[in-house]
Formats: C-alpha cells, structure tokens, sequence
C-alpha cells in the first residue's frame, strides 16, 4: 500500500498519516550505550526493547498500522523486528548509510504525504501529541518536539529537505538550536508543540521509573 492509499483508505484521514520510527535492534552493548553503567549491557537492552515496543504501541494507537514504517538498523532481520511486523502488518525498511540526518532525511523523503519520525527513546510521546504534531503541518513547514538535552523526539515536515540537517553537531546539546539555524536559512516556519524528556542517561532512569509499564 502506497502512502496516498494509506491517506486516502480513511475518511479520518487526519488520524491515519505517514509515521515513521528509527529502530535499532536490540543487540546488548550496542543500544543504550550510556545506560550500561547503570543497568549493565543486558539490562539497557531489556529496556531499548520495553521502550522499542512502547514506541510501536504508542504509534499504532496514533495512526494506522498501514502507514507506519520501522526503519531498522544494526540487524535489519531481528527477530523482535519480524515480530512486530508480523503481527501488527507494519512495514519494515533498512535505514540508509551517513549519519543521523541523512538517515532521518531519507525517511521523511520516503514519505508522499507529511509525516512524522521518531525514535524510541521518549516515553512521555502520547498519541494525541503524535496527531497534534501531525496536525501542525497544516501551517508549518517543519513541526519538532525539542528535548531537555538540546535535541529532539520527534520532526516532521511538509517537504523533506537535506540542507535542514546539514553541519549539525549531532549527540551534542546544540541540536535543537543549529537546526533552527537550518530552518531559519531556508524560511521555514516550525511549530514545536511541547518540550519533552527522553531516556538516554543513567539520572533519565529515575523519571523513567514512573512509567512502570516499561520497567516491569
């Protein structure tokens, strides 16, 4: 199913849009990397799983499952991503090569309809903020959710554009910040309809801890 038909199947359409997650396979020692002090290397890969699933469940409760797409990384065939594309008849697609905003370009160009792409870092994403987000394209030409740390959870765009993730510092707290900079350089009106956390540091897992559901 093409994304036209993926708009278009729904009278609703505004609850049924291009979403896309960047997922990594949870391999131990290589996800959640800043966590493994805390929890160890198969502990912060139990949890990049629990949060993984969270994130696809948090989706599909947003949109269709006809319109989300897993962009997978670090083993494309993993069983958890076989899984979930099993049994919630979601796609699966290989994330590019290059860096973080190549890989996000490439998934939003992918897109025929504005979307929005996440991760599966931020537990505090809801459906209705998905839709809101989604909705927010209407006006704006890039929609973003900036975190605490300087980055981002969640950027969507009317039109994918490779300059708007070039010369950024990504992993760092200037995120956020130089790609405004890229936005303000194309003219472009963003709208960032909340300010969230994600799990990325050992002091994230004491907020974590109100999201039992993850950690049980």
């Amino acid at each position: 199913m093409s994304w036209p038909e993926c708009i278009a199947m729904s009278a609703d359409a505004h609850h049924r849009f291009p979403l896309a997650i960047l997922a990594k396979a949870p391999i131990a020692g290589r996800v959640k990397t800043r966590l493994i002090p805390a929890l160890g290397a198969e502990g912060a890969c139990r949890l990049h799983e629990r949060l993984l699933r969270h994130a696809v469940a948090t989706a599909l409760a947003a949109t269709s499952p006809q319109c989300l797409t897993l962009w997978t990384a670090l083993d494309h065939s993993h069983s958890l991503f076989r899984e979930l594309a099993n049994r919630h008849d979601i796609r699966l697609h290989a994330q590019s090569e290059g860096d973080l905003g190549e890989r996000m370009f490439q998934a939003l160009q992918a897109m025929d309809a504005p979307g929005v792409l996440i991760g599966s870092d931020c537990p505090a994403l809801t459906p209705p903020l998905l839709r809101r987000c989604q909705a927010a394209l209407t006006d704006a030409d890039a929609v973003f959710l900036p975190a605490e740390d300087g980055g981002y959870a969640l950027v969507g765009v009317r039109r994918a554009d490779r300059r708007l993730f070039t010369a950024i510092d990504w992993g760092t707290n200037r995120v956020m910040a130089q790609t405004r900079e890229r936005a303000d350089e194309l003219g472009w009106q963003l709208a960032c309809p909340a300010r969230l956390w994600d799990v990325d540091r050992p002091e994230d897992l004491d907020r974590l801890a109100n999201h039992s559901d993850l950690l049980s």
